[in-house]
């Protein structure tokens, strides 16, 4: 029996059906409605998950929702920073009021990301790995001894948000110097504007530095030593033997990696670390579907 899984973000709500084996054998998605209404988002989900149950002809083996943060497990609600609307929203409640008898297991976007790549993706027989986004922000998930780590309320992983410059840029979240203020898309793009770069975003970006730009590669120095510095951190903390890097900036693939590889020896210095990988992603926008899939079968409600 397949397992539906539902992808909350602020661009878009996905829901989809896995089978047992962590394939992908359905999905639908709409926009994330622009509003203040919490009612007018939700129904926005409801209806990719009542059309998703239509395809399994209302038969799943359970429930499994991959959303933006913060989340809060203890209570199963969601306060995603870019659905406005939705504040405190009862997520796993009103999912388990369209599927009665289903098992609801809620996770985070990064952690969700994380259990894809580490069930059908790139972290495949790793035992500690570190699953990262970098895109409009910067987000994450543990995969630790095999198993998922979400921590107290279910946000553990949440890397973009480790300071790596203490007299940094403030970020958005309060604070300041951290590697999402740093090495997010809109970020590289806006220092190298600053620079005297005059294209518009992070895709632009990569293009003129893949083309020998000097101020567009700069930029991705810059923002590959500040990703460098946090997995040599979270590397230490964690003991992690495999990092998974996907999202828009990601696919600029060389442009990124080849800076973040040679910065991470100059900051991975114990010997634990000298084997950890950086790898790109291989599951894309279907990480989070396959990965909600994988906390039913395996991890916390």
């Amino acid at each position: 029996m397949n397992t539906l899984t539902v992808d909350i973000g602020g661009t878009k709500i996905a829901a989809g059906l896995v089978d047992s084996d962590g394939r992908l054998r359905f999905q639908t998605r709409q926009p994330t409605p622009k509003t203040d209404d919490p009612e007018q988002v939700w129904a926005a989900a409801r209806r990719t998950i009542a059309d998703t149950l239509g395809q399994a002809g209302g038969r799943v083996d359970g429930v499994g929702i991959s959303s933006a943060g913060p989340i809060h497990l203890a209570d199963g609600t969601i306060s995603p920073v870019n659905i406005p609307a939705w504040r405190g929203f009862p997520i796993r409640e009103r999912v388990a009021g369209v599927v009665p008898g289903a098992r609801v297991c809620l996770g985070g976007d990064g952690l969700c990301m994380a259990l894809g790549e580490h069930w059908r993706g790139a972290g495949q027989g790793a035992g500690f790995l570190l699953g990262m986004v970098v895109s409009t922000g910067i987000g994450g998930g543990l995969v630790l001894d095999g198993s998922p780590y979400s921590g107290r309320t279910g946000n553990a992983g949440h890397v973009g948000h480790v300071v790596v410059d203490s007299d940094g840029p403030p970020c958005s979240c309060g604070g300041r110097g951290c590697v999402e203020a740093i090495a997010s898309g809109p970020h590289l793009a806006a220092w190298a504007r600053e620079q005297g770069w005059a294209g518009d975003d992070a895709k632009a970006l990569a293009e003129a530095a893949a083309a020998g730009d000097e101020i567009a590669s700069r930029a991705f120095d810059r923002g590959a030593r500040a990703i460098a510095a946090m997995i040599a951190s979270v590397g230490a903390v964690c003991d992690l033997d495999l990092v998974i890097v996907g999202g828009g900036v990601a696919k600029a693939g060389p442009i990124l990696f080849e800076p973040v590889r040679a910065a991470l020896h100059s900051y991975a210095g114990l010997d634990f670390l000298t084997g950890l990988r950086v790898v790109p992603a291989e599951l894309g926008g279907e990480a989070g579907l396959i990965g909600a899939a994988a906390l039913v079968r395996r991890g916390p409600a």
